[in-house]
Formats: structure tokens, C-alpha cells, sequence
């Protein structure tokens, strides 16, 4: 695994030329949904964070030896922030469901989001990953390991305990995310690859049928 942040800048832009990957990081507010974005870009836990503002990210990584932009749309958990939901979940090509092990409901509302994707796009072929965040706080655990497995099982996705103010799974995170956005784009063009060659063998097959 090869994963390293090299850059951090505003949402203003980053100016590189590589693939852009479209990130949305989900879930409840108090899970500390920011917390993980800024321990991965900046490798700090922040402690005065407004949770009530949705606000974007880009940096720049390489993930497997390869270059990758992130656009990480960091969501509010408040329901009167609802307004571009559809809007930022038809444009995002990956997405975060993250909870609190800590937090029981927030770990309910998981699903909510994982429904909220497949009502707007319309397909479970899309990219996400499970995060169970505050895994320092085990003493005040509510949500078992094995709880979040399953769920993670019925998502078909990656799990993930984290912490984010010590920094645990972070990274890797946003590196199964990219890596499901790739291998979705691979099998998309492996299967317009299959089509192209289905499409030549019938036109070969039919200007040998008319040479006869």
C-alpha cells in the first residue's frame, strides 16, 4: 500500500492535471466527519471545527504509485443543511458513511445515507466505504466491531474503525475509496473493450458472409 499526502490546499484549486476523484464524506453530526478530512490532509486533529458548515477540500496524493487530486466535500450532520444534497451526491464519485462507535443512532442513521445514495443515483454500484470513527473512546463504545463488519457486509464495502485524533486508519480510508473509483473506471472499460470486440467479430463475420 502506497499512500502519501503531498499537498493541501483550499478549495480554490490545486492547478495539477491529473484525475480529479470526487469525494462526499456522510454522516450524523458529532462523528467527527471533519476531523477525519483534516487528519488526512494536514496530519492534525482540529479542536475548534464549526460542525454546522459544509466546506471542501483538495489535495493531492499518490495512491498505488499513482498521482490523484481529491475534492473532499465535507457535509454538515444538520438536517437544515439538506438543500444540495442531491446535487453533491449525483456529482460525487465516492462516498464516506462514517458513524461514532460511541453513538448508537448515528450508527442507525448509516443506513439512512447508504439509502440516500441509491435514491439519487439510482444503482449500488457506487463507490463507498464504511468508517467507524472514535475508536480511542472504547470505554464508551455503544457500536461493537462486529456490528460495524456486518453492516459493512450488507453495504458491500470496506470497514473501517478510526480514529482521528490519533491519526488510526486514516489514510487508509481515502485509499480504498480511490481504489474502488479505479477499478469501477477499469471494468467499465474492460466491458466496452468486450463490446468493441463482439461489434468487430459480427462485422467481420458479415463481410465474410457477403464475400461468399
Amino acid at each position: 500500500m502506497c499512500v502519501a499526502v503531498v499537498l493541501m490546499e483550499s478549495s480554490r484549486g490545486t492547478g495539477s492535471h491529473s484525475r480529479e476523484y470526487k469525494l462526499v464524506m456522510l454522516g450524523e453530526g458529532g462523528v467527527g466527519k471533519s476531523a477525519i478530512i483534516m487528519q488526512f490532509i494536514s496530519h492534525r486533529f482540529p479542536e475548534d471545527h464549526d460542525p454546522t458548515i459544509e466546506d471542501a477540500y483538495k489535495t493531492q496524493i499518490r495512491i498505488d504509485d499513482e498521482p490523484a487530486n481529491l475534492d473532499i466535500l465535507d457535509t454538515a450532520g444538520q438536517a437544515e443543511f439538506t438543500a444540495m444534497r442531491d446535487q453533491y451526491m449525483r456529482a460525487g464519485e465516492g462516498f464516506i458513511i462514517s458513524y461514532s462507535i460511541t453513538d448508537r443512532r448515528s450508527f442507525q442513521e448509516a443506513r439512512h445515507f447508504k439509502e440516500l445514495i441509491y435514491r439519487v443515483r439510482r444503482t449500488v454500484d457506487t463507490p463507498v466505504v464504511l468508517v467507524g470513527n472514535k475508536s480511542d473512546l472504547a470505554h464508551l463504545r455503544q457500536v461493537s466491531m462486529e456490528e460495524g463488519k456486518e453492516l459493512a457486509r450488507e453495504f458491500q464495502c470496506p470497514f473501517f474503525e478510526t480514529s482521528a485524533a490519533f491519526r488510526y486508519y486514516i489514510d487508509e480510508v481515502f485509499a480504498a475509496l480511490v481504489r474502488q473509483i479505479r477499478q469501477k473506471e477499469a471494468e467499465v472499460v474492460r466491458g466496452n473493450e468486450r463490446k468493441s470486440r463482439r461489434s468487430h467479430s459480427f462485422w467481420s463475420r458479415l463481410k465474410i458472409a457477403y464475400m461468399i
